[in-house]
């Protein structure tokens, strides 16, 4: 019993390093280290040993840098005008056209590099001084730049998926297609959202007039031929052949490294200097999500051996809730905890302990992982810590100000609980394709 008090005592634990300025992966290193030598002694070194060996020798994680690589690159690359302008040829007539065609080119380049913040960075660079130049409201800039950066999360080929695949224990090829559906299905409503504000309230989001010089059938042939076929082409290089069967992940992240490449010599946009710098700025970012998922390892290793995991289901089988009740719950904490922590922290802190207790009630552990993949994209917009508003701060001019970023993000957030909402009451939403692709099995769905 004191074993299993001590476990329970890690989090608190946790939380003061961090609030006090610890960075994570140290705090969750410290915390292990100083909970496991209390209760054994230097046999901790072992253990250690061990879940280091584990995130060394874990094949699929070698796809990380790999598509950080690729958003590095299609960040420094300038693909991102041609693309905006192939796409703004068809969203220019809608209300709301150019927000309709920045989630457009945020889906493109999410699917293309799979990396969070690297779209919205481009993109919001891109387009926000042609939407406050045609009178977009501040909140719907702000609102849809942000979303549309925060679908890296949960549009394959995700890092974020990649990272909570040997955390989840879920295998990467079922996550990365059973994601698909639910990220088309969310930037889909951002669509219908900025459809519907804008043409109850035109002056949100207006109708651009016609150029002065309308491109001729011949000339828009060109540009959607120039800007989506190659990028296209890249898609398929990961998507496609992970779908087919063709390629492993990793595989899949080795071919689309290497299109990448060969896409910004098509460009016309290679150089060494780039290369470089998306070299540099890859290793500083794989170095940091790596020591921070070896100190979660670390610190979930420890607390299961002191029985962490044991004591919480059994204090939620002795408060007698329901699957949905503890599902609810867990979902309830995750987005709390969105508010103060970047999402590779809650990965790591809460989905041993969920998917745990979640498996212990017969759910299936691919549909509550892309719920909880949903809700960690939401946490991407919830301030205070909200890592979507700190890059739109960084490239958005003074007239953007916090609280318009604040006021624009909330009807984005309520869409997540809206898709949320449909995934757990229509399961094939996240279980259809892996069925149908991998031939995956479901283990079971509350009733």
């Amino acid at each position: 019993m004191m074993t299993l008090g001590i476990g329970l005592m890690m989090f608190p634990a946790l939380m003061i390093c961090i609030f006090i300025g610890f960075p994570v992966a140290f705090s969750l290193m410290g915390v292990a280290v100083a909970f496991g030598y209390y209760r054994f002694g230097d046999v901790l070194v072992h253990q250690l040993v061990a879940k280091v060996d584990d995130v060394a020798s874990y094949y699929v994680l070698s796809a990380v840098p790999l598509f950080i690589f690729m958003g590095c690159l299609l960040e420094r690359s300038g693909i991102a005008e041609k693309l905006f302008e192939a796409i703004h040829l068809f969203t220019r007539k809608l209300p709301g056209g150019l927000a309709i065609g920045t989630v457009l080119l945020c889906v493109i380049f999410a699917a293309a590099s799979g990396v969070v913040g690297a779209a919205e960075a481009v993109v919001g660079m891109l387009v926000i001084s042609v939407m406050l130049r045609h009178g977009y409201d501040k909140g719907l800039i702000s609102g849809t730049i942000c979303a549309g950066g925060s679908l890296g999360t949960i549009i394959p080929p995700s890092v974020v998926v990649v990272i909570l695949s040997p955390i989840a224990g879920v295998g990467v090829g079922n996550l990365f297609v059973g994601i698909m559906l639910p990220g088309l299905l969310l930037a889909g409503l951002y669509i219908v959202y900025i459809v519907g504000r804008c043409t109850i309230w035109p002056e949100d989001g207006p109708v651009l007039p016609p150029p002065e010089v309308e491109p001729t059938i011949i000339e828009k042939l060109e540009i959607i031929v120039t800007s989506l076929l190659p990028l296209g082409m890249l898609i398929f290089s990961v998507l496609g052949t992970i779908m087919l069967g063709w390629a492993t992940p990793t595989e899949a992240a080795a071919m689309g490294a290497a299109g990448t490449i060969v896409l910004t010599i098509i460009y016309r946009t290679f150089s060494f200097a780039i290369l470089q710098e998306s070299f540099l700025k890859t290793l500083q970012i794989t170095a940091m999500i790596l020591t921070i998922l070896l100190g979660g390892m670390m610190f979930a290793g420890v607390f299961v051996a002191l029985g962490g995991i044991s004591s919480v289901r059994n204090a939620f089988e002795a408060a007698s809730l329901g699957v949905w009740s503890t599902m609810l719950i867990f979902m309830a904490i995750t987005f709390i905890a969105g508010f103060v922590l970047e999402f590779i922290s809650i990965m790591i802190i809460i989905v041993p302990v969920a998917m745990a207790v979640m498996r212990s009630m017969g759910v299936d552990d691919v549909w509550y992982s892309i719920m909880f993949l949903v809700v960690i994209q939401t946490s991407y917009l919830t301030p205070p810590m909200a890592p979507a508003i700190f890059y739109l701060r960084g490239i958005s001019p003074p007239e953007i100000r916090l609280a318009d970023m604040y006021r624009g993000v909330v009807p984005f957030i309520i869409l997540h609980f809206v898709c949320l909402g449909l995934i757990m009451a229509f399961p094939d939403l996240a279980l259809k394709l892996p069925q149908m692709l991998f031939d995956y099995v479901p283990k079971g769905t509350p009733g």
